[in-house]
């Protein structure tokens, strides 16, 4: 009996904790005072009073941000005790620190990119200027093409001779419209003098009808030598300007052209180690990009060389013909030729005042 009760009383006595050992007895005391803890604040929260009470508390409680993470079990060091603040911002560091260095690695790669142009833009240009001053002084071959640099050159002079005819042809035009205006003011005078000179009335009026009917012709007669300057404008400094505008390109990518098989041949004349094998292969495809543009230029340039002389036979054939008759029509006095002529190419004259702005396009 005695034993069964001193048995009790020792077992009892030995707290065992969720381990099955009789370690940590601080920790057991502080479970318990935690549950007596719980007990009474659940009491007091049945009751008015506790509920606010409890509300105040939870109200000026601990702030969320300033909580902490506890890292271990019951009873264990502060050390591992981390501030929730600090985890926020380290992750908002970690993020801006992500989006500064993507930031700085687009300008790199835009920087980079730049770079490269500029550095394939000053190879390129030194490569040509070099190839161009050997051409000059007679140290460097350049490609040719015979046929076809007689027929630039021949468009060239050809562009010259119409320049001048264009200016020729503006220039009588403004004289001629002179003419006109004065012969205008002419028979206005005469129609006002046969009015306040019964004398001579006569007179006065059959010759202000002459300066009327040649300012009338010479106003037709205008018009298709406007139309005649307008057409060869249009072929001088169009049709003709953008076939030499091609020429150009073309005359560029030959430059190049020269340039690179000028660095081919120079490689290839100098030893065959590992790096030279590289820039000679690397000069090689150089070499075929320029010449397939090289090769498609000088295409262009002949089918365009070839559709200009067609074209310009054509519309010079037409305008030809056109200043012939006008001229031949006005000279000649037939009024009715000369209306027939604008007729024909089919040239409509702008009434009198017709340049002129409307009064509702001056408000």
């Amino acid at each position: 009996m005695a034993d069964s009760m001193m048995s009790k009383a020792a077992t009892m006595e030995i707290p065992i904790n969720s381990n099955g050992d009789s370690r940590n007895l601080a920790e057991d005391d502080s479970l318990e005072q935690d549950a007596k803890i719980q007990w009474s604040l659940r009491e007091k929260v049945g009751s008015p009073t506790g509920l606010r009470d409890f509300q105040q508390v939870m109200v000026s409680g601990p702030n969320l941000n300033e909580t902490s993470i506890v890292s271990g079990g019951y009873g264990g060091t502060t050390e591992g005790i981390i501030p929730t603040s600090s985890i926020k911002g380290s992750n908002m560091h970690h993020a801006s620190s992500n989006s500064s260095m993507t930031a700085e690695d687009a300008t790199r790669g835009v920087a980079v990119e730049k770079f490269d142009i500029v550095k394939k833009w000053g190879l390129n240009t030194y490569k040509c200027t070099k190839q161009m001053i050997s051409e000059r002084f007679g140290r460097g071959s350049r490609t040719v093409d015979l046929e076809l640099e007689a027929q630039i050159e021949v468009l060239r002079e050809t562009k010259r001779k119409y320049e001048n005819v264009l200016h020729l042809a503006r220039a009588l035009t403004n004289h001629f419209y002179s003419m006109v205006q004065t012969q205008q003011a002419l028979g206005d005078t005469f129609a006002d003098l046969s009015q306040k000179s019964p004398e001579l009335r006569d007179e006065f009026g059959y010759n202000a009808e002459t300066q009327k009917l040649l300012c009338k012709n010479g106003e037709t007669l205008l018009g298709a030598i406007n139309y005649f300057v307008s057409s060869i404008n249009t072929l001088v400094n169009k049709t003709m300007e953008d076939t030499l505008m091609t020429i150009k390109m073309y005359e560029n990518a030959r430059l190049e052209f020269d340039a690179y098989r000028a660095d081919l041949e120079e490689l290839n004349m100098g030893p065959r180690d590992a790096v030279t094998m590289a820039r000679i292969e690397a000069a090689q495809q150089q070499y075929q990009i320029h010449k397939e543009k090289y090769e498609r230029l000088r295409s262009d340039v002949s089918i365009k060389l070839k559709f200009l002389e067609e074209n310009k036979v054509k519309v010079m054939h037409k305008q030809l013909l056109l200043f012939h008759n006008a001229i031949s029509a006005y000279f000649a006095g037939n009024q009715q030729q000369l209306e027939q002529t604008l007729k024909q190419f089919n040239i409509k004259l702008k009434p009198p005042g017709a340049d002129k702005p409307s009064w509702l396009e001056e408000q």
